[in-house]
């Protein structure tokens, strides 16, 4: 292999870096691979769900510079570079009938102009795979939804010197495969659940599975396992990094870590586009372009 393996993982807000394939990362980085993160917002409307913090003025008054420390934290801890999109958070929004978005959010940009901004990205790193979110932005949020938007407009729009021009984008690029994360899967959930109970532990995922059986929800196809135990515990401090975001005596820890690493030893990827040839399932998202290079 003589070409540098380069991977870019496009995010919605900071902390989703860490809760979506950061072992992933934190491992290929340990192999030699170029990881970058690229963070479309700011996470400025994020709620502060770590309730010791819960009240703090000066977070409250500063969380976008908040939240860039802890961007910058979690980046070291998973040993990754990381850039910024430059949007504006669109929030979550709740209520019936739902509230509108906020003017000027990234959730209400036009798609390519956005997606101009990756394409920019891409063709200056140059990665060979790309990672992202489905159609449903793995949950209804409006950013996550934009974000695979722009990603899927960029992973071809990236060597489109058209709609593109060189001259304002840098010089034409193609990558090569491109991934939804799908981390929170059902089997996973559904065999960690049972894993628990069968020792006399108790399971934080009972309502989700309830959740589950409540909505149809399609299960989507995990084409990729990347094996990443040993690099768990990094994703957890990352995910810890992410203070403002991440109650750490939290639903998200109450695992056991031997138990996890037993049960489910992965990280979850569904392939959505390769210009290589590959034979699913996979246990390396560079399957088809090591051996090809």
């Amino acid at each position: 292999m003589t070409e540098q393996l380069r991977l870019m993982a496009v995010h919605a807000h900071p902390d989703d870096e860490s809760s979506k394939g950061a072992a992933t990362m934190a491992k290929y980085v340990s192999e030699g691979v170029d990881v970058l993160v690229v963070t479309c917002t700011g996470g400025e409307r994020g709620s502060i769900l770590n309730p010791k913090l819960q009240g703090d003025a000066y977070i409250e008054e500063n969380i976008h510079e908040v939240r860039k420390k802890e961007m910058d934290e979690a980046r070291e801890i998973l040993g990754v570079k990381q850039e910024w999109l430059g949007f504006v958070d669109s929030g979550l929004p709740e209520g019936d009938p739902l509230p509108p978005l906020p003017e000027g959010c990234f959730a209400l940009q036009d798609e390519q102009v956005a997606a101009g901004r990756l394409v920019a990205k891409i063709r200056a790193f140059r990665p060979q795979v790309i990672t992202t979110y489905d159609e449903n932005g793995g949950y209804p949020h409006p950013d996550h939804i934009m974000t695979h938007k722009i990603t899927m407009i960029a992973f071809e729009g990236a060597a489109d010197t058209e709609k593109f021009p060189e001259a304002e984008f840098g010089p034409a690029y193609q990558p090569q495969k491109l991934y939804y994360n799908q981390g929170f899967n059902k089997p996973r959930t559904v065999a960690l659940h049972e894993a628990l109970l069968a020792r006399g532990l108790e399971s934080p995922y009972g309502d989700w599975l309830k959740r589950w059986s409540e909505f149809e929800r399609a299960e989507r196809t995990l084409t990729t396992h990347v094996p990443c135990a040993d690099f768990f515990d990094v994703r957890d401090r990352a995910l810890i990094a992410h203070a403002t975001q991440i109650d750490p005596e939290g639903g998200w820890f109450r695992v056991p870590m031997d138990v996890q690493k037993e049960v489910w030893p992965t990280e979850e990827y569904e392939l959505s586009k390769s210009l290589v040839d590959t034979s699913l399932p996979e246990s390396d998202l560079f399957a088809g372009i090591r051996d090809n290079a």
